[in-house]
């Protein structure tokens, strides 16, 4: 018996580790039918891992004060070792977080798996998804540059066109009337310790949900693709026949991490300044306001809609009133059917909204 056997046997015969992968890795079966798409959710868990890691190295070298805030970013770009590769991949990976959300709720959406019992899966992966756009928001502000300054200037004004509240709200996140010192240190605690903690915490509770109702089945492929859930009793979603989640999907899974450093990689080496308008490297000057300020692609759509609006409260209210629909939409749509093409008003909805979303996403960066 050789050594690394040895030590096998000596550990599963006091916490029963065999029992533990048969259960959850080489017996924890699949849909025979799953698809690449499920592997998002390993994807971003790469993604949260490497920006926790490299925003601790930049920790090292960051000094979250106005004065000295982007002096430090330049020392850490410019004279730290491998400085400007931590804090590129940084920038770059929360982007690419932002990106690879969207394409894993739109997955759930074309795929029914946000429908019952699945319900608080859609919920902690929706709240997930505004924790996300929020810790980048934080994090734009850090660098204080005039693009940071400012875009966060435009966005927690925004803030201000809610009745009542807005003034209180927007002095309650600035610390003051304007955007300055205390922002920044109000951010930076966001940033590093409030959001991502609260992001941890409901990554656990959106895998605790999966674990309890089961990897729900795609509806490609079958004859019968509708929900079999009836809503009598709790049901776990077992897949006999499947295939094992180990060696068969975790293959899988590192494939589709593989492709998504390619990609990241092409992005890092071929583009790396696509995230860095030229505002990015001068230093803030609160007395001198950019031409032409915009924030960030993934807000774009947000910006454009404002300014469509005559008043920037009918602006707010419709982005809440979509926000809030798709919160609720497993509540909304109660139908049995899974599959898209068996639902053509969902497909209509849902191509509409993307196209709109795009249109207004390209009219805010051309606006």
């Amino acid at each position: 018996m050789s050594l690394l056997k040895k030590i096998y046997c000596w550990i599963d015969v006091r916490i029963g580790a065999g029992e533990l992968v048969e259960k959850e890795l080489t017996g924890y079966l699949l849909p025979r039918n799953i698809n690449v798409w499920y592997s998002m959710g390993s994807i971003l868990l790469v993604i949260f891992f490497l920006q926790v890691v490299t925003g601790i190295l930049l920790l090292v070298y960051y000094v979250p004060d106005a004065d000295k805030a982007f002096h430090s970013v330049t020392f850490i770009m410019n004279n730290v070792p491998f400085g400007w590769l931590i804090r590129m991949c940084h920038a770059v990976g929360s982007n690419m977080m932002v990106l690879i959300l969207l394409f894993h709720m739109l997955s759930v959406l074309f795929m029914g798996s946000y429908k019952s019992p699945r319900e608080m899966n859609w919920l902690s992966g929706f709240i997930l998804f505004n924790l996300v756009l929020a810790v980048s928001l934080t994090g734009y502000l850090l660098p204080w540059s005039q693009l940071s300054f400012w875009a966060t200037t435009v966005a927690t004004n925004s803030v201000g066109a809610i009745p009542y509240v807005g003034e209180f709200l927007v002095e309650f996140l600035r610390g003051g009337k304007l955007v300055g010192p205390a922002t920044l240190g109000r951010f930076f605690a966001l940033h590093v310790l409030l959001i991502p903690l609260t992001i941890a915490a409901v990554v656990g509770a959106h895998l605790f949900f999966l674990q309890r109702t089961g990897v729900s089945t795609p509806p490609f492929g079958l004859t019968d693709s509708r929900n079999q859930w009836q809503g009598d009793n709790y049901r776990y979603e077992s897949h006999p026949g499947g295939i094992p989640f180990f060696p068969n999907y975790a293959l899988q899974d590192m494939t589709s991490i593989a492709i998504y450093f390619a990609f990241f990689l092409g992005v890092f080496f071929f583009a790396p300044y696509i995230f860095f308008p030229a505002d990015a490297f001068v230093p803030a000057n609160p007395f001198l306001t950019p031409a032409h300020i915009k924030p960030e692609w993934y807000f774009l759509a947000n910006y454009q809609t404002l300014k469509i609006f005559p008043s920037e409260f009918f602006g707010l209210a419709v982005q809440g009133a979509a926000m809030t629909f798709l919160a609720l939409l497993p509540f909304i749509d109660r139908g049995v059917e899974k599959h898209p093409l068996k639902r053509p008003l969902f497909m209509v909805c849902a191509i509409g909204g993307i196209l709109l979303y795009l249109a207004l996403m390209i009219w805010g960066h051309y606006s």
